[in-house]
């Protein structure tokens, strides 16, 4: 690893010492180092190592702030527990925040004074990153959404390539040669989007839109331009990235004069655009915002469309992803849309705002470096999922998807794993 310089450590503290955060400071001090939020941590849980208490990250960033922002910390550093940004300190930063959190808020939830844990681990990311010290893989997938528009570098060929061969398939199974995977046309009530990983990896997820959309009747188009629902600057921890990628966005919709801005089943792409954007661009969004998950739901509620039970078979449970559910408030939804779709939907235990990570969050899934422990702290969601009897785990998330399909295998759990869109278009 390189050493760090003085311009480096400058930058860092620049962050920490911006004097209208008064939020960082309020939460950094605000820990009373009781240990109530290790057990709701997975990777506390996973080993039991100390290090990796929610209090132990908000200690990190807490002591490198009093030694060079408090008198006491100046003066007598050791006495306080103070510390200097020296490459030591960073080298655990980079291990702690980045690799030992998937910034999932279970934490938050469970913290007797309200610390906010997720927030203190967002702004040390904040640090490292503009220092230029975001592990090498996730601050890659950053890279390739700046230079390419998607954080997969599809070409714009394949991407309609797989569109033209996806709206096919449509056609055949609703035999119907007028149905259509729309682009880039203006005066759209809905700009959907996608999560880079269905057209790569997951096109099925695409058509399983486009029925529903098919079926609602919706006007609707997906952008070439700008598709991707995902922003991982959002994990990386680099305003300036993450302005770039929200303001695409609110440039395409501006562009294509849609009424409605609706995300992708992806927990921290809702959260970012939704909730994150307009702090990132400095305004307010002149348009509506909402996930799939909302929008199927009120489909069903409306009578817009009408799913049949009897078609999908096996008893059902939901993972709930953490962005969406403890960080986005969607919880009744994809609840009342499964109960729609399926005969039998048991709950996971704990479940809802209580839900465990299933571990791919954070940027996780980006992170090579960390890949053992993070399929080390999935055992717990495994555990989770087989205690259900379950023969289908549902999960509103692309990213979930990819790290509950890397559980299913290595733990050999022998269950189906889709996403909500799929459930609903086979129950149509």
């Amino acid at each position: 690893m390189k050493q760090i310089s003085s311009k480096e450590i400058e930058k860092g503290l620049e962050i920490l010492g911006k004097h209208e955060d008064s939020k960082l400071f309020t939460h950094i001090n605000s820990c009373v180092r009781c240990g109530l939020c290790a057990k709701s941590c997975l990777y506390y849980l996973a080993g039991e190592d100390e290090r990796f208490i929610p209090a132990s990250k908000v200690n990190i960033v807490s002591s490198v702030y009093k030694r060079y922002f408090t008198f006491a910390g100046k003066m007598v550093p050791k006495l306080i527990g103070a510390r200097n940004l020296d490459q030591a300190t960073v080298n655990e930063m980079i291990d702690l925040l980045y690799g030992a959190c998937t910034m999932c808020g279970r934490c938050v939830k469970n913290c007797s004074v309200g610390v906010d844990v997720e927030y203190v681990v967002r702004k040390g990311r904040e640090m490292l990153a503009v220092m230029g010290y975001v592990p090498g893989s996730l601050q890659s997938t950053v890279k390739a959404a700046l230079e390419s528009g998607n954080n997969m570098a599809i070409l714009y060929e394949d991407f309609t390539d797989t569109l033209d061969w996806m709206e096919e398939e449509l056609r055949d199974e609703l035999d119907d040669t007028g149905a259509r995977i729309p682009l880039n046309e203006p005066g759209s009530k809905v700009l959907y989007t996608l999560n880079p990983r269905e057209p790569k990896f997951f096109p099925l997820s695409i058509s399983a839109m486009a029925k529903i959309f098919y079926m609602a009747k919706e006007s609707w188009t997906l952008s070439t331009a700008m598709y991707d629902v995902t922003n991982y600057a959002y994990f990386s921890g680099h305003p300036g990235e993450a302005e770039v990628i929200s303001k695409r966005m609110f440039d395409e919709m501006v562009k294509i004069k849609a009424e409605r801005l609706v995300l992708a089943e992806c927990g921290h792409g809702v959260r970012s655009n939704r909730w994150e954007a307009p702090n990132y661009i400095g305004k307010k969004l002149p348009f509506e915002v909402l996930s799939s998950v909302e929008l199927i739901a009120s489909y069903i509620e409306n009578g817009v469309i009408c799913p049949k039970k009897e078609k999908v078979a096996g008893k059902v449970t939901l993972h709930d992803p953490c962005n969406l559910v403890r960080g986005g408030g969607i919880v009744k939804e994809q609840r009342y849309i499964i109960k729609s779709c399926v005969q039998e939907f048991v709950e996971m235990t704990p479940s809802g705002i209580e839900n465990f990570c299933c571990g791919g969050g954070g940027g996780q899934l980006a992170m090579s470096e960390y890949n053992e422990r993070r399929i080390k702290i999935a055992e717990i969601k495994a555990d989770q999922i087989s205690k259900t009897g379950a023969a289908i785990v549902v999960a509103p998330c692309h990213n979930c998807i990819d790290q509950l399909l890397q559980i299913n295998a290595t733990y050999r759990l022998n269950v189906q794993i889709k996403t909500l869109a799929e459930i609903v278009a086979d129950s149509l």
